[in-house]
């Protein structure tokens, strides 16, 4: 059995299991989620966006199966078992091509959904809510769900070709959070009514059934609503279990069916639980990942700066200001206010729109210069302690070693180990 099928199997004979999925494609983040899944003894979803893999190479330059390729050489290389790694696409359809008339968009949208599944990606978000140029805003659910299950159909004649049998799992709903978190300060956000799921629903297992998919809709294994979870720049807007509870609900008449969160990236611990508990069991995380990243490659800038005469320091806090105001394409849309401000942003938001500019040359050789400098002699205690004090921790206990690539994968452990504990891993 397709093992994301299993897991919500047993969420729904009552396990209180769930399984979060890793939607980031830098090194260090991959390397940090194959190293906890390989401690928890658990399987692995790493999920590429439409922003960064399509059949043109998105932002990140690779195509499906250069993404495939990565995340396997990676988990070969720290011997984690492939037959636990499940690959998955994210926001899949027109998002890239909003801009072209709907027809053209989708022709694109089928071919992005191919190369996927002629991958070998097995969990496939058909995300068809946006509109496009010429379409009504917004679209009406029917407009949505005839647009998804054509790209269901697409993915479906593809796994035939390539493998002689489909067992690709879908999720669906057009209730999607903003992919890396709102742009604008929230004051709250609206949770989805029971109603408008149920009619997603409704709406989608017609257009399967009419686009003659109908065999796959037992593979549907996630909706996308909003549980009431999301974040902005600087704040956090909480899940508040009692606000969700009738949604909750609307998948207990589905046998194969749970919710899928987005946007859950700086929940407070106890909320990954309910989350989960109330069948919100697919937990989506991203933006917190690289977050983490960064802090801890700023932390060890400070550390550098203080033990290293600055002649000689990487300045990677510099060079990465410096290229995103060359280069303000990934963040000047959606950092507003005034120089300080924005500058703030750059920096801090929780939106952290840095991810975009690591594999930038100059950052990634004043990255490589941070590693040297403070790998030549080890970094001293104190300073670790000061700095990365959980990092800190982990190394008087043996558990990383003194070398800052280790506790930049730690960091991103701290985060991970949290969902962890949420998906009873």
């Amino acid at each position: 059995m397709n093992t994301l099928l299993d897991i919500v199997k047993r969420h729904k004979a009552g396990g209180n299991n769930g399984i979060y999925s890793v939607c980031s494609a830098h090194p260090f983040v991959i390397e940090a989620a194959i190293r906890q899944a390989k401690q928890d003894n658990s399987p692995l979803l790493i999920e590429a966006t439409s922003n960064q893999v399509d059949q043109y190479g998105g932002y990140t330059g690779m195509t499906p199966v250069d993404f495939r390729d990565f995340v396997l050489n990676l988990a070969e290389q720290l011997a984690f078992p492939t037959e636990c790694l499940i690959l998955g696409g994210d926001h899949l359809g027109p998002n890239r091509w909003q801009a072209l008339p709907a027809e053209e968009a989708m022709a694109k949208s089928d071919a992005l959904i191919a190369a996927y599944v002629a991958a070998g990606f097995k969990k496939i978000h058909l995300d068809c809510s946006m509109s496009c140029a010429g379409d009504p805003v917004p679209l009406h659910d029917d407009i949505v769900a005839e647009r998804a299950a054509r790209l269901a159909r697409i993915a479906e004649q593809t796994a035939m070709d390539m493998f002689g049998q489909s067992d690709v799992v879908y999720v669906i709903g057009t209730e999607v959070p903003v992919p890396g978190g709102a742009a604008e300060q929230l004051e709250g956000v609206e949770v989805t009514s029971p109603e408008a799921a149920q009619q997603t629903i409704l709406c989608h297992q017609a257009a399967f059934e009419k686009a003659g998919v109908a065999n796959c809709w037992d593979r549907v294994i996630g909706l996308v609503v909003q549980p009431g979870v999301e974040f902005d720049h600087t704040g956090v807007i909480d899940y508040c279990p009692e606000k969700a509870q009738a949604l909750s609900h609307v998948v207990d008449a589905y046998p194969h069916m749970v919710f899928e969160a987005h946007s859950t990236d700086y929940q407070p611990d106890h909320a990954y639980k309910a989350l989960v508990r109330d069948h919100f069991s697919i937990l989506k995380v991203g933006p917190a990942l690289t977050f983490a990243m960064r802090e801890a490659l700023f932390n060890l800038c400070e550390i550098e700066e203080a033990i290293i005469p600055k002649a000689y320091c990487s300045n990677l806090k510099e060079h990465i200001e410096e290229t995103m105001c060359a280069e303000p394409d990934f963040w000047k849309k959606y950092y507003h206010g005034n120089e300080v401000q924005q500058r703030f942003a750059r920096c801090y938001s929780f939106s952290d729109r840095i991810r975009y500019y690591w594999p930038n040359s100059t950052i990634q050789h004043a990255q490589n210069k941070l590693f040297d400098n403070l790998s030549k002699d080890g970094m001293p205690l104190p300073l670790i302690s000061r700095y990365l004090p959980e990092q800190f921790h982990a190394l008087r206990n043996g558990e990383i070693n003194n070398n800052p690539k280790d506790f930049v994968i730690d960091k991103v452990q701290q985060v991970l180990r949290v969902y962890s504990s949420a998906c009873q891993f």
